[in-house]
């Protein structure tokens, strides 16, 4: 707890039994109340080592891919009463050591998103990123900032800040199953005018820690570019895209209203969820039926559940 705000920590986990626990030990639990991984259907034993670490884990019958397992995520947290709602991925490669800063940045009223960014400072290519992603970060990232009239130094980054009411606002279950959630989740919040900080993070590259191939970083750049351009036609007001929120759910002030938590299908379905009647938040029933009450089932893909 910080500020008197609770923190959850959520882990969306694909085949991260080598680096789970090192995460795990990092967490502060001076901050931290509630820490959750969803597993995305390992091959490995990461559902072990979880339980073993005595993290509430809940777990994905089939692959259902990054994005998936984020919504998933968001809903076991937003089934509790915490505050504030922080992604860390369980590879490793994002220090577990800045979720007290993120979580204070939100937790005083700074912020309603804080990104933990790899590309503020050095410490990017010192912490081993290859020099091809790191220059498709930028050169994504520059046209991310163009279309959508911000200033961030990169969009894409696993270690991430939300303050509970952006997740129970946004129309996340809109959202795709890929990794380009990560980018669409963004330009969502940019559309209901929420305020986004960022934050320097030190990263680290090595063997164990997941990472995206190529294949699939050709078809991510090309749907990064996607969400961006929908963001920048719908701030020119030509066009709405259909995961974007809809302007009548926004304030006069032009800031989301609250109150939408209880308009929103997902945050109703997450709200259920935590109910005396609902099934144990340990099983993954809960979620994953609070998922696709929201939005059609989208084919599984056996993906990595972070990216680099």
């Amino acid at each position: 707890m910080i500020q008197g705000k609770r923190v959850c920590v959520v882990m969306p986990a694909y085949n991260a039994a080598a680096t789970l626990e090192p995460t795990w030990a990092e967490i502060n639990r001076t901050v931290v109340d509630r820490i959750l991984l969803v597993d995305d259907a390992s091959a490995d034993d990461t559902v072990a080592v979880a339980r073993k670490l005595g993290i509430e884990t809940h777990l994905h019958p089939q692959n259902r891919g990054y994005g998936g397992n984020q919504k998933s995520c968001y809903a076991a947290a937003l089934a509790g009463p915490e505050e504030i709602i922080i992604m860390l991925h369980p590879d490793y490669q994002y220090t577990p050591r800045l979720v007290p800063a993120m979580a204070a940045m939100i937790a005083y009223g700074e912020y309603d998103i804080v990104l933990g960014s790899r590309i503020l400072g050095n410490g990017a290519l010192a912490g081993g990123m290859p020099l091809y992603k790191y220059v498709a970060n930028r050169a994504l990232t520059l046209v991310e900032n163009l279309l959508l009239g911000q200033k961030l130094s990169e969009y894409h980054t696993g270690l991430r800040a939300f303050r509970r009411e952006v997740l129970e606002a946004l129309p996340l279950e809109r959202n795709s199953d890929d990794f380009v959630f990560d980018n669409e989740i963004l330009v969502q919040a940019f559309a209901a005018r929420f305020r986004v900080g960022e934050l320097s993070c030190p990263t680290k590259y090595f063997p164990e820690a997941s990472t995206i191939h190529f294949a699939p970083s050709v078809r991510y750049g090309f749907g990064v570019l996607r969400a961006a351009f929908a963001g920048f036609l719908a701030r020119a007001g030509l066009f709405r895209a259909g995961f974007l929120p809809s302007p009548q759910a926004l304030s006069i002030g032009g800031r989301w209203r609250s109150t939408s938590r209880t308009e929103s299908p997902w945050a109703r379905a997450a709200i259920a969820a935590a109910s005396p009647t609902g099934p144990p938040p340990t099983t993954m029933t809960s979620t994953t039926a609070l998922i696709d009450a929201g939005s059609p089932r989208r084919p599984a893909r056996q993906m990595p559940a972070a990216k680099g």
